[in-house]
């Protein structure tokens, strides 16, 4: 079981990456405040697990890997860019932002 320290959840911290891991299932059921965490390696990543900033703060599980489509791209390790933006559904609710330089913008 994975471990971080109190500091990594204070909120006036960015979006980051706080790890990477070698499977999905092998990522944190609790993750920082504004954490998110890389499946694979830095060369090789899979997935970008994080938990949305909605206040349902349900999980999102974006595509990281050039051989699959849709996928994503992740820019900055300390400061998180994530493109496209996130478009989640989830129980007739809809999620939709860009996590720029380490902060969210809502759509």
């Amino acid at each position: 079981m994975m471990k971080f320290h109190w500091w990594q959840s204070l909120p006036w911290l960015p979006w980051r990456v706080v790890c990477f891991v070698n499977a999905a299932d092998e990522v944190p059921d609790s993750l920082p405040r504004k954490g998110a965490v890389i499946v694979g390696t830095e060369k090789h990543p899979k997935w970008l697990a994080f938990d949305c900033p909605c206040r349902r703060r349900h999980r999102i599980m974006l595509n990281l890997d050039v051989h699959r489509r849709p996928r994503w791209k992740v820019l900055g390790r300390s400061r998180l860019t994530v493109h496209p933006s996130v478009d989640s559904l989830v129980e007739d609710v809809r999620c939709h932002y860009f996590l720029r330089n380490g902060k969210v913008e809502w759509t």
